[in-house]
């Protein structure tokens, strides 16, 4: 009588709860499926009853990577795994679950227990955050970026020209653009050149355009940027590493908005705002005489200076989430979430290649990743190596040989003998790979797994 009221009290907290609670048998059946259960996914529990988990949910995490599966093969419980599921209207619904055994008064595995939360609130929120903190493509909430998102509607109504100063990497491209997006010029084009990239002499016909005949194989006349920018923006990328004799022809067209193309007789003009870049100190430049001053104040009316990623960890968060999101998408992955410690590695991380460099390492981590969590054998090698020094592991190595032949063989278990994939993991040529293979006497899987990858693929 007493176990029965006990099993009744059992009942009323589940039937309470807000988060759905089913149960299987070791066939994958469903046992128990409560209330919050079948107000979530959309399925009656009578329907749920007897069916396979696997209909009810039609979760991608059913086929890969089953949380209960996993949890019965090990004895282990699993804790707040974020997937999504299907419900009955075919609606994506993202829910966090966790799963443990079941087992009888003898301690025999009869089955599994799984709870699951519906945290669409939870993205919406998380969605509006990111809104908030987010201006036009670029996202921040620290306090240097919150300063720069304050005036940049200012700066843009002005048609003044402005300096964008920052590392390499820290976006001065996506804030130049911002910037026209949110002017009157908006409707006209924004062309960008990058000056560091070019000698003077394509700088000087790429920016103003040549005529037919002006030089040897010119047969026919090219616009150059300024006239394609007309009524439009320009944006010169790494202006500091132009010559002296281009930054003269350049101050001219600033001050007059007029110029010549290679080989014309008549005078072009052009309504065109200039946005100039740099990653240089352009007044350390101006004083060593390597950069013209009065083009510096030409150029300098309102400057923008960006931070590096070290000076706005407070963003980490935000970007990492945003860039898992993109590449998940480019890359048709399914990949929602990223393990606690790929996010601890990620936000002690200095990024000396700033916002370029987090992009990169997000990307090799979502080539690598088939399930929905990046794990940290996702991470490039370095990052790896950073948890074999925190673990100790590292001081076991004698030698970068053995180090070498660790990587080569975690590599290869990693993507199951193929060989070309754990080549491009470890950034080396297939060939310098067989090579290594060879040179440490290791020996490899006895298929290559290109089989499974194709399939896949």
């Amino acid at each position: 009588m007493r176990r029965h009221k006990t099993i009744e009290h059992h009942d009323t907290i589940l039937e309470s709860i807000n988060e759905g609670v089913f149960t299987v048998d070791l066939n994958w059946r469903i046992v128990y499926f409560n209330r919050a259960a079948a107000n979530i996914t959309g399925v009656p529990r009578d329907k749920a009853i007897g069916r396979h988990c696997y209909n009810i949910f039609k979760a991608n995490i059913c086929e890969n990577d089953c949380a209960l599966k996993r949890t019965l093969e090990n004895g282990k419980p699993i804790i707040n795994v974020a997937t999504q599921i299907i419900n009955c209207f075919g609606g994506k619904i993202p829910i966090r679950i966790s799963a443990a055994p079941l087992k009888d008064n003898h301690g025999n595995m009869i089955g599994g227990v799984e709870t699951f939360q519906d945290i669409t609130q939870i993205e919406q929120l998380k969605k509006e955050l990111e809104a908030k903190y987010t201006f036009e493509d670029i996202i921040g909430r620290s306090p240097p970026m919150r300063s720069l998102f304050h005036i940049l509607p200012q700066v843009a109504e002005s048609d003044s020209t402005v300096l964008i100063e920052g590392g390499s990497g820290t976006g001065k491209e996506l804030f130049a653009k911002a910037v026209h997006n949110l002017s009157k010029r908006k409707k006209k084009p924004f062309v960008a050149v990058n000056c560091g990239a070019l000698p003077d002499t394509l700088l000087e016909s790429e920016l103003f355009g040549y005529e037919a005949g002006a030089f040897t194989g010119a047969k026919k006349s090219k616009p150059g940027r300024f006239a394609i920018a007309d009524g439009g923006t320009l944006f010169l990328d790494e202006i500091g590493d132009i010559t002296p004799a281009m930054q003269s022809r350049l101050l001219r067209v600033l001050q007059e908005k007029i110029f010549e193309p290679l080989g014309a007789v008549n005078s072009v003009r052009v309504d065109v705002r200039v946005l100039a870049a740099t990653n240089k100190d352009l007044g350390s430049l101006m004083n060593e005489g390597k950069f013209r001053d009065d083009l510096y104040y030409r150029i300098q009316v309102i400057r923008l200076k960006l931070p590096a990623l070290k000076d706005r960890r407070e963003d980490l968060p935000l970007l990492i989430d945003h860039l898992v999101g993109k590449f998940s998408r480019l890359k048709d992955k399914n990949i929602i979430d990223i393990s606690d410690e790929v996010r601890s590695l990620l936000m002690e991380h200095d990024y000396p290649g700033n916002i370029r460099e987090l992009e990169n390492i997000i990307e090799h981590a979502c080539v690598l990743c088939s399930d929905e969590r990046i794990e940290v054998d996702h991470l490039p090698p370095e990052f790896r190596l950073k948890k074999l020094s925190a673990s100790g592991q590292i001081s076991s190595f004698r030698d970068l040989r053995s180090m070498e032949r660790y990587f080569i063989e975690e590599a290869l278990r990693r993507h199951k003998g193929n060989r070309k994939y754990a080549a491009m993991e470890l950034g080396i040529d297939t060939s310098t790979l067989y090579r290594k293979i060879k040179r440490h006497h290791l020996q490899p899987p006895s298929t290559d797994g290109r089989r499974n990858k194709e399939k896949n693929a």
